[in-house]
């Protein structure tokens, strides 16, 4: 006989209040004011644009708390990746002596970016030249893969985007890391293998990132809707996109 008053398992209760637990975080959070570097690759510029001005996402397509555990699974093999690094004797530095990331603002503040790390110095047979970026995330074992298959610039366009912009702009407050190729760093959370690319600098990218950013600031405060990415809803950018519905004219 079917209990239609049995209780959710315990398994659902708790994990129903550590995701309310950190919806509620975020919610509490402010919002960025500013054009994050780290976005700049992103394939549709409209879509970027509804980001830097915090338009509301589609009904459902808000973060669940289950991708905002994985964000935190990131931070946690981020420290990890940190303390390998050393051990393995790098001189790597994520925070700077009086606190806060190593990052960069321009435009105003409309541009802002915040590093992972930088290199001072590594093991010497390595060939690595400092000072260098270090970049790092995390990644499923099909996405790793296909960026250990087809290196970062193909597989993972908006990562060596946000890279190049970064060598470009910090390059004013720690000369030479632009010169010097950065440090990519990704770890399969399915496996913990760990995939490093060095990348050198891509000057043309860093312009063309640049000036998409120049784009969407400008657009923003003209009150200027940008052009889609896509000529069509169905478009594996579009079906993904927060803003499906909005930009399509459905919602």
């Amino acid at each position: 006989m079917l209990d239609f008053n049995a209780r959710p398992k315990i398994q659902e209760q708790i994990s129903q209040l550590i995701d309310a637990a950190l919806t509620r975080e975020r919610a509490g959070q402010t919002p960025r004011d500013y054009l994050g570097a780290s976005r700049l690759g992103v394939s549709c510029e409209r879509a970027l644009q509804y980001e830097y001005t915090h338009t509301p996402v589609d009904d459902g397509r808000d973060f669940s708390g289950r991708l905002l555990r994985i964000f935190e699974v990131g931070h946690t093999l981020e420290d990890l990746a940190i303390r390998w690094l050393r051990m393995a004797g790098f001189d790597l530095y994520t925070r700077k002596v009086q606190g806060g990331q190593f990052g960069f603002s321009v435009a105003g503040g409309r541009i802002r970016g915040h590093v992972d790390g930088i290199l001072n110095t590594g093991p010497a047979d390595l060939g690595v030249s400092y000072p260098a970026l270090w970049e790092f995330k995390t990644m499923n074992d099909k996405s790793w893969r296909d960026t250990v298959k087809l290196g970062v610039a193909k597989s993972k366009p908006v990562y060596a985007a946000q890279v190049a912009v970064y060598q470009a702009y910090m390059e004013a407050s720690i000369p030479g890391i632009s010169a010097n190729p950065a440090l990519f760093t990704a770890i399969n959370k399915d496996t913990q293998e760990i995939w490093f690319e060095l990348l050198p600098f891509d000057g043309g990218l860093a312009q063309r990132m640049s000036d998409r950013a120049v784009r969407v600031i400008t657009a923003t405060s003209a009150s200027e809707v940008l052009p889609r990415f896509a000529t069509t809803p169905t478009h594996i950018e579009c079906k993904f996109c927060a803003w499906q519905d909005r930009c399509w004219g459905t919602q």
